[in-house]
């Protein structure tokens, strides 16, 4: 286990490595310049120059590069272009509210994607089963932010239950989780239906049915613990999924979060905001699947990561 860990964590930094390099080239080279969006369009070109050599924006690429993993290596990640503010802070002030919208978005789609892919599976081809698999696909079909359009125009415009945007109470995260989690409550319940359809079939549910136990003990205790093995592995990769939708979600519904916040610094190409968060972004990425692959070992006792693995 010990080795496994070591080189999950060498492949991991490695990865952030990469990631960083091919984020940190990309938003170089599009078009934007983010001095030009602090000066407004009143600046000279002698002004955009200076500024631009006070910040390094006219060093190469790389060298900033260099200069910008050196600086996170040391836990610095720089300063706003646009407030001016650290980054780090200003990033962690937003995460909570992010936390938040992801928490509440994993409980709706755990309790609803379960429970009905378990009752799915056990009124196999009825038409609870028929209708469940129909909500499954358009929660997995429907885009995001389409299905969050939706539902403000019915549930705070048609009939005003919850706000339509902000933050500030359990009425105004209800629209954001349940639109953010519906998409990942499809994927659980087509997941678990089938599985769950595939462990009943086994020779011990058989048994235990056999020796007249309860049908609800059956399920729950024998089947569904088996059955909830490869959902583990799907939950906790999406997960990490789900810190990606809140970039549009916290968008459309004016989230106070980490997603929200990085869509503005992309507006006005606020390098170090777009770094930092991306940073945090497949740092919590990696660490989700390696979180995963340790919690199978707690589902399944059978599984052992050792040599060879």
């Amino acid at each position: 286990m010990r080795r496994y860990l070591v080189g999950r964590l060498a492949a991991m930094a490695l990865t952030l490595l990469l990631v960083t390099l091919m984020v940190f080239v990309i938003i170089n080279l599009t078009p934007g310049d983010p001095v030009a969006f602090m000066l407004g369009p009143s600046a000279s070109q002698a002004q955009v120059l200076q500024i631009r050599h006070l910040l390094g924006l006219d060093q190469p690429v790389w060298q900033r590069y260099l200069s910008w993993l050196w600086r996170i290596a040391h836990g610095n990640f720089g300063v706003s272009l646009r407030s001016g503010a650290p980054v780090l802070p200003t990033l962690l002030q937003r995460l909570p509210a992010t936390v938040e919208l992801m928490a509440g978005a994993m409980i709706v789609a755990l309790v609803l994607g379960i429970s009905v892919g378990v009752l799915s599976a056990v009124k196999r081809n009825s038409f609870v089963d028929a209708l469940s698999r129909v909500v499954a696909l358009a929660g997995i079909s429907m885009p995001g932010f389409w299905f969050a359009l939706i539902a403000i125009l019915i549930f705070a415009y048609y009939v005003p239950l919850f706000p339509p945007s902000g933050a500030g109470g359990l009425r105004h995260l209800v629209l954001p989780a349940c639109t953010l989690g519906f998409s990942l409550a499809g994927i659980i319940m087509r997941l678990t239906r089938s599985s769950m359809l595939e462990v009943l079939g086994q020779d011990y549910i058989r048994t235990a049915r056999a020796k007249g136990l309860r049908e609800r003990l059956v399920l729950y205790r024998h089947a569904l613990r088996n059955a909830l093995l490869p959902v583990t592995t799907v939950v906790g990769l999406q997960v990490a999924a789900l810190l990606g939708g809140t970039v549009t979600i916290e968008t459309v519904f004016a989230w106070p979060g980490l997603g929200f916040f990085t869509y503005q610094a992309m507006l006005v190409r606020d390098y170090p905001v777009i770094m930092g968060s991306l940073f945090l972004y497949a740092a919590f990425y990696l660490v989700v699947n390696l979180v995963t692959d340790l919690a199978y070992v707690v589902a399944d006792p059978r599984i052992a990561y050792g040599k060879g693995q």
